[in-house]
């Protein structure tokens, strides 16, 4: 109940200023809320629904540290994420899936199971929970009142009375209460869900009708070869250099780059759901069919590594040409992730699958956290600081939509691509007035190299635009 009631108070007092570390503050009471909870009602913590925990709260420090809301938002929702693994538990794909689910239904009988609770507390009476509420009334009542009569009668009085009553006004007065209230809901929630979960575990998903082995391999063999021919002309031609390139395709690099990208993501994607679909027809009748399924899927997987390769390389060549962007990096990282699922894939094909519904959730898990603290902004802000000093190629108006992440790194600009960039980031920053717990530490960095060094009070637009390149593809 305290923690609760700590995690509405938190959240009301640290949550209208912006995100920091005061997502984790109030996160933190709604965890031992659900921890208390579960202890109550017989629950002990497992070793993953520790791991799951301590994970979601780890996520909830990017907030902190980064700036940029990108990252931050899918922190936050990962975060969620593993938060609804830690109150359910569970090791299956369906427990992965559709933990959070529960813990949404949770929002709304957690808050019927807490005024049960409440009035269970105060001796199971409806009296007794309604005579303090009459009298919390009554009291705040007596208090406006002869308090607004006071201060009307002495201006030291009502003085004091500005100092110790907390800001009330109409614009911040009703946020303040809509985020007690949320901030009560959501720890009632975990309370709740950590005191009754969902045994998503025991929701059965029935195998597939086995397929005869002709039918089952054959179409998957063309698939294969398809993807051998595929991959026999990506090491030609994509690793064989500029020249070979230009021989091949009578492209640019950054053409060809351009060109296969989405495509090959979507290819690693529709690689994933043909094995899932395969898996779940595969032949069943002896060691023989596992040994198929083994051998024609492992090739598989190991055939769409190279097209995983292939795509990163793309990429590669994209931001060379072009240089780095949001979009570009979020799409590698995804890449990645998913060439790294295909590891996972193949190497359950050989040691068993049991484990692989929680590694690919921590896989997930994980390459969120690293993607936030890596700070994505600061490092499109270093590699185009580097692309520029190389090329003298660079798209400030991009860069002006940086966040404060990107300082450190554009500060590194020579005089006047510096100023036409950092004037643009330091008018969205705005005044110093931001409560520390509020503020990022990426932000509070910027700030500092902005007031030891601020760039020109007055920039020329038409010497910035001068210097800008305005990329043909963003």
């Amino acid at each position: 109940m305290w923690a609760v009631l700590a995690t509405g108070v938190l959240s009301m007092l640290l949550l209208d200023g912006g995100l920091g570390i005061n997502l984790l503050l109030a996160a933190i009471p709604a965890g031992l809320a659900a921890y208390f909870a579960g202890r109550a009602a017989g629950r002990r913590p497992r070793a993953w629904s520790l791991v799951w925990g301590i994970g979601g709260l780890g996520l909830l420090a990017v907030p902190a540290l980064r700036d940029a809301d990108w990252p931050s938002f899918l922190a936050v929702t990962a975060a969620i994420g593993l938060g609804s693994l830690a109150l359910n538990g569970g090791r299956t794909w369906p427990a992965i899936l559709l933990g959070p689910i529960s813990v949404i239904n949770s929002v709304v009988t957690g808050v019927t199971w807490g005024w049960l609770g409440l009035r269970e507390r105060f001796g199971g009476a409806r009296r007794g929970v309604g005579v303090g509420l009459r009298s919390l009334v009554v009291s705040v009542l007596l208090l406006l009142v002869f308090g607004a009569l006071f201060a009307g009668a002495d201006a030291a009085f009502a003085d004091l009375l500005g100092d110790l009553v907390p800001d009330t006004s109409v614009t911040g007065g009703p946020v303040r209460v809509v985020l007690l209230v949320a901030g009560l809901v959501v720890a009632l929630a975990a309370a709740h869900t950590a005191a009754a979960p969902v045994r998503l575990d025991r929701v059965v998903v029935r195998p597939g009708t086995p397929r005869n082995r002709v039918e089952w391999a054959l179409p998957l063999i063309v698939l294969t070869v398809l993807f051998a021919a595929f991959n026999a002309v990506q090491l030609v031609v994509l690793f064989g250099g500029y020249d070979a390139v230009l021989k091949k395709t009578g492209q640019t690099y950054a053409e060809y780059a351009r060109q296969g990208f989405w495509q090959l993501l979507i290819v690693t994607l529709l690689t994933l759901l043909v094995v899932v679909f395969a898996l779940r027809w595969a032949p069943r009748d002896g060691a023989g069919d596992r040994k198929l399924v083994r051998g024609v899927l492992g090739t598989l997987c190991a055939l769409a590594l190279v097209v995983v390769a292939s795509a990163v390389r793309r990429m590669d060549m994209y931001v060379e040409a072009y240089g780095l962007t949001r979009l570009r990096i979020s799409v590698l990282a995804g890449e990645l992730w998913l060439g790294l699922v295909i590891v996972l894939i193949m190497a359950a094909g050989v040691w068993g699958a049991r484990w692989l519904p929680r590694v690919v959730a921590a896989s997930a898990a994980v390459g969120v956290l690293a993607f936030g603290l890596m700070s994505p902004d600061g490092l499109i802000a270093e590699n185009n600081v580097q692309r520029y000093e190389d090329t003298g190629k660079f798209d400030i108006l991009y860069a002006r939509d940086l966040s404060a992440d990107a300082v450190p790194a554009l500060d590194k600009l020579k005089e006047p691509a510096r100023s036409c960039v950092l004037s643009a980031i330091a008018d969205e920053l705005g005044e110093d007035d931001t409560p520390w717990y509020a503020m990022s530490w990426g932000e509070a960095r910027a700030r500092d190299i902005l007031r030891d060094d601020p760039p020109a009070a007055s920039v020329d637009e038409s010497v910035c635009n001068s210097l800008t390149e305005v990329p043909e593809y963003r």
